[in-house]
């Protein structure tokens, strides 16, 4: 079921009709009494009252970013998002529904990472409703079905991503925010469509481990990052090493064999991997020993 246009016109030139009807009226009523069968004049006049008090029930009013459904006898008629004082069908019902975009927080979740890590996660939704005939008539309480469905697709989206990744190139939860967050707002879009709902923004707000394991994971996240960091530091070490002979050998400043390049190349790993700086030894002598 999709929104369309409900008749409607505007309230004012309905309340001046109004305005000169009801005198009109009682002036019809005076003029045309005959008191010898007043009934004659009065039932029509009765009526004619009746029927402009009815008219008068029409009247509604639409709020700025608001949306009016109506429906007839239980058949959807219309929705009005022209704001101001409008007339319509007095039979007509009417449900007022917002358009204002709105936004909510989820609880914080408790899911199982793609390494299978227990988390601890949390969203925040910003949505507004694009469809007044889907949010109305399509689910039953759509405030209620956003929330419930948003919470569903942060926990088959956490479930996608590793918590943490020492790997660039790998998306993890921590390190990887714009492209989570999109994720995220997906698959919530996916699952409000029938709501007549539009995900604005969705984004993290709480991500942690779960408390049962969130010690060891730390020592676990602070051992990987040293590892790494020392992965870099000894493929850099060797790096200037090998320049350093390949420079040494080009200009010939000195011949080394096996024995003393090795020596060399083990000072030199030493002093760039070293986590204390080190006291440098000046040899006054020679490199040769014997």
């Amino acid at each position: 079921m999709n929104e369309r246009n409900a008749f409607s016109i505007a309230g004012i030139p309905v309340i001046v009709f109004l305005i000169f009807a009801f005198p009109a009226l009682a002036a019809f009523v005076v003029a045309g009494l005959n008191p010898e069968h007043p009934f004659v004049t009065l039932i029509p006049a009765f009526l004619a009252l009746i029927a402009l008090i009815f008219t008068a029930t029409g009247f509604f009013q639409v709020q700025p970013n608001q949306g009016q459904v109506l429906q007839l006898f239980g058949r959807y008629a219309g929705t009005v998002r022209e704001a101001g004082l409008r007339w319509t069908n007095p039979f007509y019902s009417k449900r007022a529904v917002s358009l204002r975009v709105r936004n909510f927080e989820s609880g914080k979740l408790k899911v199982n990472d793609a390494d299978g890590n227990p988390i601890e996660i949390a969203a925040v939704v910003v949505w507004q409703v694009v469809d007044t005939a889907e949010a109305v008539f399509c689910v039953d309480d759509y405030e209620n079905y956003v929330q419930i469905q948003s919470e569903s697709a942060l926990r088959q989206m956490a479930q996608s991503y590793a918590y943490d990744s020492h790997d660039t190139k790998v998306p993890s939860l921590r390190s990887h925010g714009d492209e989570v967050n999109a994720h995220l707002r997906q698959e919530i879009k996916q699952r409000l469509g029938k709501a007549g709902v539009d995900v604005v923004e969705a984004r993290i707000s709480h991500l942690a481990y779960a408390q049962e394991i969130a010690q060891a994971m730390l020592q676990r996240q602070q051992a990987g990052a040293i590892i790494a960091a020392r992965t870099l530091i000894v493929e850099g070490a060797v790096s200037m090493v090998e320049m350093a002979l390949t420079e040494l050998g080009k200009r010939g400043l000195v011949d080394l064999d096996n024995e003393r390049r090795a020596a060399m190349v083990s000072n030199l790993l030493v002093v760039l991997c070293g986590e204390r700086g080190t006291q440098p030894v000046v040899n006054t002598g020679t490199l040769y020993t014997g």
